[in-house]
């Protein structure tokens, strides 16, 4: 009796450890699949995140890429302008040295012929527009004497003076005196002393005769106030 009492005994315990264990199973199942199901959206928003970030760093790449373009673009034309600039100088400045050249050759060319003919050697310089009403001798006298320091306003004594002496004739001769030239210089071989071409070059003359008036009156209305009062200068 008290083994079939046992026996039962332990068949009970048996079948309540193993209802037990089934139910902690499925207790244990339940629990998987809840942790499962929680961790689900979890990787979602890990994976969401992870190509969010991806995207982001891919326009970067992108915005960075077409900045250093730009900037290479920039360059490379800010080089070609530079050197399209500088080769456009470059043109300017030859064509006005062939035209420099050119006009020193015909001036020369000129000066040539006047000399074997005889005739007066041309002036090679520029007029000012200030000078610009006076022709001839008396345009060079003009601008060589403002290229000598003297101002606008002294000319009209600078012409008075000289037309009375010479008439502004390069060729002018006193035969009494020996006095040569435009300004009259007395002997005319003084105004060797600027150039050896005196006796045929207007603007030699000129200049001898402009130094000769600062050195004795200072300027060309010094001169010609001389010469009104005395008859000579």
């Amino acid at each position: 009796m008290n083994r079939l009492w046992s026996r039962l005994g332990v068949r009970t315990a048996s079948v309540g450890l193993l209802v037990a264990g089934l139910g902690g199973g499925v207790y244990l199942g339940q629990d998987r699949d809840d942790q499962q199901v929680g961790a689900e959206p979890q990787l979602v928003m890990q994976a969401n995140a992870q190509e969010i970030a991806l995207i982001k760093q891919r326009q970067a790449d992108h915005a960075a890429a077409r900045a250093y373009r730009r900037s290479v673009e920039d360059a490379v034309a800010a080089k070609a302008a530079t050197e399209a600039k500088a080769a456009a100088g470059k043109a300017r400045t030859l064509e006005k040295q062939v035209i420099a050249k050119a006009e020193a050759e015909k001036k020369a060319e000129a000066a040539k012929k006047a000399k074997a003919a005889g005739g007066a050697v041309p002036y090679a310089g520029d007029i000012p527009s200030s000078c610009s009403e006076y022709s001839g001798s008396r345009g060079v006298g003009c601008a060589l004497m403002l290229e000598a320091g003297f101002k606008i306003d002294q000319f009209p004594c600078l012409d008075k003076l000289w037309k009375r002496e010479s008439g502004w004739n390069y060729k002018a001769l006193n035969s009494g005196s020996g006095a040569y030239g435009i300004p009259q210089a007395l002997p005319g071989s003084k105004m060797a002393s600027v150039a050896s071409d005196w006796k045929t070059n207007p603007a030699t003359q000129i200049k001898w005769g402009l130094g000769y008036i600062e050195d004795r009156y200072n300027t060309p209305c010094g001169a010609w106030n001389h010469s009104e009062s005395s008859g000579w200068y």
